[in-house]
């Protein structure tokens, strides 16, 4: 399991290495076709700042050698916020006095087909809240039937589960999971997860492991940016997805970074990631893995996710709703996460189309392989 994996890397130790890389470190990353992890950390280094935009030019071409000028389409659906974890940062959290969806079988089909009028969305990522008892495996794998008939791919952002549960959700249609272990920092992990089945540390980043060997076609890793040094957070991700693809070499692989937003009376974030280092995260990630799925959602500005179009991102969502029902059924409902770019499936087309690059509202995964 990679927990143990993990151990054999100390933060602070870790936070230093990076922090003493020099711009001979970044020459010599820049300089070779595959990197180390050690040339990874001297790429999202402070010593890389002067050298974007040389990374983003190699960006761009592992980008499109192995992607072409392409650009997949995703849309998420919450189907409810009813969750028993304690997570700080989060508007779902157990805690909030808000009111509860789960939404119906009536429901999740009627989001369906909201959202296929929004565009010709083939790939939908189903999202839920973390709770076991009422919206548990059985709730999932039902709304995996029942979106089927609507969607070409599907993938679920869900509680971690066991690999026995993760294959028979397979055999209900299910391509992909997405899971956050929002940071690597053991030691500090409890103090934004206090309580819920998400605290448990180990369980969360052995999900992976779990995942790996129940066969997913794809899976989907994150840290939640504003945690903890990001830096480092993104060096441990990047280690892990090395252990991964050595222990479950089948699978695809993607990954995001989504920025926290300071908001009014909540959860304030303890590190701020500009734009230019979050570029600069997205150039690192590509020259360091050129066949992995870089996305990035509605969290981030159109201006934002229009420059990191040709550079390195190879998905995106579109006309996201972050609430339960927030397409048709329950639009009032409690978002998890405000939307920053508001524009529609077809705006957002548009603009990717406007720069030379071509729309797949499919699974190019299978086209590449």
């Amino acid at each position: 399991m990679f927990s143990e994996e993990l151990e054999k890397y100390d933060w602070d130790r870790t936070t230093a290495r990076i922090m003493a890389k020099t711009a001979a470190d970044v020459e010599r990353a820049l300089a070779k076709e595959r990197l180390s992890e050690d040339d990874f950390m001297a790429l999202v280094s402070p010593a890389a700042a002067p050298y974007l935009e040389r990374m983003a030019q190699l960006s761009r071409k592992y980008t499109q050698e192995r992607f072409g000028r392409t650009m997949q389409m995703y849309v998420p659906l919450y189907i409810t916020n009813s969750c028993t974890n304690h997570c700080v940062y989060c508007g779902f959290r157990y805690p909030n006095l808000i009111p509860r969806v789960i939404l119906t079988e009536e429901e999740i089909v009627a989001e369906c087909e909201a959202i296929r009028e929004l565009g010709p969305f083939e790939n939908l990522l189903i999202v839920t809240g973390e709770n076991p008892r009422d919206a548990g495996v059985e709730y999932i794998e039902r709304a995996l039937q029942l979106a089927r008939p609507h969607f070409a791919n599907l993938t679920i952002e869900v509680m971690p589960l066991e690999s026995e549960e993760y294959a028979r959700l397979a055999q209900s249609g299910l391509n992909g999971v997405v899971c956050f272990q929002e940071t690597y920092h053991r030691d500090r992990y409890k103090i934004y997860h206090p309580r819920g089945r998400k605290s448990d540390f180990e369980w969360r980043v052995n999900g992976f492991d779990r995942m790996g060997r129940a066969g997913l076609h794809k899976i989907g890793m994150g840290v939640l940016i504003g945690l903890e040094d990001w830096r480092t957070d993104v060096t441990m991700m990047a280690i892990h997805l090395q252990y991964l693809r050595k222990h479950y070499w089948q699978t695809k692989y993607s990954v995001n970074f989504p920025r926290m937003r300071p908001s009014e009376g909540h959860f304030q974030p303890n590190v701020t990631m500009s734009d230019r280092e979050l570029a600069q995260l997205i150039f690192a990630f590509r020259i360091f893995d050129h066949d992995v799925d870089i996305s990035v959602s509605t969290r981030e500005s159109a201006d934002f996710r229009n420059h990191m179009a040709t550079l390195g991102v190879t998905s995106m969502s579109a006309g996201s709703k972050t609430d339960p029902g927030g397409y048709r059924t329950h639009p009032q409902a409690l978002e998890q996460f405000s939307v920053n770019d508001e524009r529609t499936p077809r705006q957002v087309e548009a603009d990717i189309r406007r720069m030379g690059y071509d729309v797949v509202w499919k699974d190019w995964d299978r086209v590449f392989d």
